[in-house]
């Protein structure tokens, strides 16, 4: 249908455009300045304010980037399921099919809003004890590796299991009972709240690594993409999983090369 280009036409322009907000913001943003802490690993100024800068400003500034983000790397795995949902409703309201798919695409994408505010919320109160308590700092890279290789572990669960399905499956039948616009915002929180849950070791693993690291950040996009696109995305799922205990067992190691420094 002429529509479905359309949409995906309007899809891949909002891609292009936050990837190149993302990568400008990424490279200049006081996200990639860098703290030398106790225990030999630099800190990333992203969650501390810098000279002249308030918190609410830099709680602003990284919202803004980290929604960006979201949708630069969730779109890649989110169109199929909107895609789904234009063909469930797109019988009983042909008229209304773009916007009714915008506000699932908002609410979906809102879900990620707010964990993204409790993603600053706690990572800026973790950055202030580590740049006070020389401690904790020094604990940061073991816990870091700790908290990867929990992430992998996790891809191994029947719980991911079950998440991805839900991720992976889309309404392919027609439901008049989506074509209003209610139900298609609580259609976009379920979906996004399924996908947090689903991508909830590849996000942590993401802040550990560096949220403002261009380089992670495509690398855990076409993990998350595969595992939910790929014909046997239980399979790809087990290969990041093997990937991250790896990562968090070689954190874990230099954390300890570090310590006996």
């Amino acid at each position: 249908m002429a529509s479905d280009r359309a949409f995906l036409g309007t899809c891949m322009l909002i891609f292009a455009a936050s990837a190149a907000i993302t990568i400008h913001g990424c490279f200049s943003m006081p996200g990639m300045a860098r703290m030398p802490m106790p225990g030999g690993w630099d800190m990333s100024m992203a969650w501390l304010p810098m000279c002249g800068q308030t918190w609410p400003g830099l709680a602003a500034s990284f919202m803004f980037m980290w929604t960006v983000m979201m949708v630069v790397m969730m779109l890649p795995s989110l169109v199929p399921m909107l895609m789904g949902y234009r063909r469930a409703t797109g019988t009983a309201c042909q008229a209304r099919i773009d916007w009714l798919t915008s506000v699932v695409g908002a609410g979906y994408f809102s879900v990620w809003v707010v964990l993204g505010v409790a993603v600053f919320s706690v990572c800026a109160a973790m950055a202030v004890a580590q740049a006070r308590l020389p401690a904790v700092a020094q604990a940061v890279p073991a816990a870091g590796g700790v908290v990867v290789m929990v992430g992998g572990a996790l891809q191994f669960t029947a719980w991911k299991a079950r998440r991805l399905a839900c991720c992976r499956c889309v309404p392919c039948s027609h439901h008049a009972s989506l074509a209003h616009t209610v139900a298609a915002w609580r259609h976009g929180l379920r979906l996004g709240l399924g996908c947090i849950q689903c991508c909830a070791g590849q996000t942590a693993t993401l802040l550990v690594l560096g949220v403002m690291d261009i380089r992670v950040m495509a690398v855990v996009t076409a993990a998350i993409t595969a595992e939910r696109l790929a014909p046997t995305g239980h399979r790809v799922a087990r290969v990041v999983g093997t990937i991250m205990l790896a990562a968090g067992a070689m954190l874990i190691m230099r954390a300890a090369w570090l310590a006996l420094r």
